[in-house]
């Protein structure tokens, strides 16, 4: 079955949301509709932060993933965190998860970036698992922090 991810364009808003609301939902992220929409429209519509790349197979759309840009000194230069990736269920457990990452591996390095980042839930033994074949390492030494900003 073909599979592709096309770099989302801000008329793609309205095909991207229900996504991001489904994946919000599976993995208990607190946000509202407007939230979801301010911070989707942000992204599509500015490449310098990043991207949203709808995946569809066989024509069909299963899913997103999305990278934000950042730079590094550790990693010398641009990086990128997987904000989000989510497939629908019933494309889950079909390899499309590791197809996606090799995919998207091989855009990220077409933006120059040079190291990706993503988090994934501790007692997420599948997505741990196609992520370390995808050759994602955990960095136990360290500990993912935030701290949110009021905002203005």
């Amino acid at each position: 079955m073909t599979l592709e991810l096309i770099l989302g364009k801000p008329r793609d808003l309205e095909l991207v949301l229900p996504l991001v609301c489904a994946y919000h939902e599976f993995e208990g992220i607190d946000s509202t509709e407007s939230r979801r929409k301010s911070a989707v429209g942000r992204l599509l519509g500015s490449a310098n932060l990043g991207g949203i790349w709808l995946i569809q197979s066989g024509g069909t759309l299963c899913g997103y993933i999305v990278l934000c840009r950042g730079f590094s000194i550790e990693f010398d230069g641009f990086d990128a965190f997987v904000d989000e990736f989510y497939l629908l269920p019933e494309y889950r457990g079909r390899g499309i998860g590791g197809r996606v990452l090799k995919e998207i591996k091989s855009k990220a390095r077409a933006l120059d970036i040079n190291s990706l980042h993503l988090e994934v839930a501790r007692d997420n033994d599948r997505a741990r698992r196609l992520y370390r074949a995808a050759g994602f390492e955990a960095r136990d030494r360290y500990l993912l922090m935030s701290a949110t900003l009021e905002r203005k």
